[in-house]
């Protein structure tokens, strides 16, 4: 544990309902008082909320390890603090060498041309949730963050009618309070169900490969290799984590930020290729994913405090996205703020591969609210924020009322009845 006389000790918890209430003020009053900070919550660790100590530590894959060390105390994922009941998460979870093999093999299923190729599942996804709540004029908004987690599903070939499942799993250990019992079903029951159901569509798809992004990672080569099941199942453990919460956290933000803006919500109907612009400072502003956690692997200074090895550290990405020595008027949300280098990815070699695919479902899920009924009105004394805000925002419940509209599936089913398969 690092030595309290060192550096500024703060108070802060980013999983505390202190944090949950008001993050940005929390994170703001860090960067102006101590942009690198050591809490004792957690088993203490080290707060980076700066965007230039951000900029650097996350670029800085010696010092800043964002491999699994066991040895340093804890189990489960190693970019969380504390950490994570999951698998071993390849290739996040990884530092250079071994990471770039596996980081090549997912690249090559979440390139731009790639994430082209899925527009068709994605409007399909988009257009279906819509067409659930379109004619009944009052829904929870909230629907079409199942969007992500089912084109995620899809794309891996396992079942999409089965979303909730995975988003019970997987997001629920990042959204739902520590020890609260939403937080230990997932853990105990849900994601142990995650692990059998895709195991066995693993071994279902080496006998009976598709065309889906599972039978790539079976053919995909490591070193000359082809991956184990393990490894395999790591990889799409780690995509149904990120696809089922991170694209959901922002649009259900950006939605409810629109129908308070109703003069900036207007814009984006009237020039809908606004949208593209308008998501990229969502993101900024957003962040879907808050915060991810290193490890220090060396004794070393740091912006002035000496870290330890061992040490554990928070890198905030939401904090540094409104360093406004980084961005001007870093608290206004400006649709058409252009260039904007955000950091809601993350940054180097461990930005987000999914990133692509995430802009691609968010931007289409915007455009098809609005259109289809850009008139909705959110009851804000109702809606529901996810109670653990320090690695995702946003809402679980946002109810809304709206002039209905008109399916545009009409007979289609929203989930494809060609899912059979062991274990399905």
């Amino acid at each position: 544990m690092s030595d309290p006389q060192r550096c500024p000790v703060i108070h802060f918890d980013h999983h505390s309902t202190e944090h949950a209430k008001d993050h940005v003020a929390i994170y703001r009053k860090l960067r102006e008082e101590a942009p690198v900070a050591w809490t004792e919550a957690h088993a203490g660790y080290w707060v980076l909320s700066s965007y230039q100590a951000v900029f650097e530590a996350s670029r800085d894959d010696d010092l800043f390890s964002s491999g699994r060390h066991d040895e340093y105390g804890g189990h489960g994922l190693s970019v969380t603090i504390p950490k994570a009941p999951t698998a071993f998460h390849i290739p996040i979870e990884l530092d250079p060498p071994e990471f770039r093999p596996y980081r090549k093999a997912v690249n090559q299923v979440t390139s731009p041309a790639a994430v082209d190729r899925l527009d068709g599942t994605i409007k399909h996804y988009v257009t279906g949730f819509i067409d659930t709540i379109i004619e009944k004029g009052e829904a929870d908004l909230a629907v079409v963050a199942g969007v992500p987690a089912a084109v995620t599903i899809d794309w891996l070939g396992l079942d999409p009618a089965q979303y909730r499942q995975y988003v019970d799993a997987m997001h629920t250990l990042v959204s739902a309070a520590p020890d609260s019992p939403e937080y230990r079903h997932a853990a105990e029951t849900a994601v142990p169900w995650v692990s059998r159901t895709v195991r066995e569509h693993i071994a279902h798809r080496r006998e009976h490969p598709a065309d889906d992004g599972t039978t790539h990672f079976i053919n995909a080569e490591v070193d000359g290799r082809r991956m184990t099941d393990d490894e395999i199942y790591s990889i799409l453990e780690l995509v149904i984590s990120g696809g089922v919460g991170t694209t959901a956290s922002l649009v259900t933000q950006s939605l409810v930020w629109l129908y308070r803006n109703p003069d900036q919500r207007q814009r984006l109907i009237d020039d809908p290729a606004m949208v593209d612009v308008a998501v990229e400072e969502f993101l900024r502003v957003f962040s879907p994913t808050q915060a991810l956690a290193r490890t220090v692997m060396r004794d070393a200074d740091f912006h002035g405090c000496p870290v330890r090895k061992g040490d554990r550290a928070l890198l905030s990405w939401a904090s540094a996205n409104r360093d406004a020595a980084q961005f001007d008027n870093p608290d206004d949300v400006d649709i058409t703020r252009w260039p904007n280098r955000h950091v809601a990815f993350g940054l180097g070699i461990h930005r987000c591969a999914g990133s692509h695919l995430g802009k691609a479902m968010a931007r289409e899920m915007i455009r098809q609210v609005l259109a289809r009924m850009g008139d909705y009105v959110v009851d804000l004394n109702n809606v529901v924020t996810y109670p653990d805000q320090g690695t995702n925002a946003g809402y679980h419940t946002i109810p809304v009322t709206f002039t209905p509209g008109e399916r545009l599936l009409g007979d289609t089913p929203l989930f494809p009845d060609h899912y059979t398969r062991s274990g399905a």
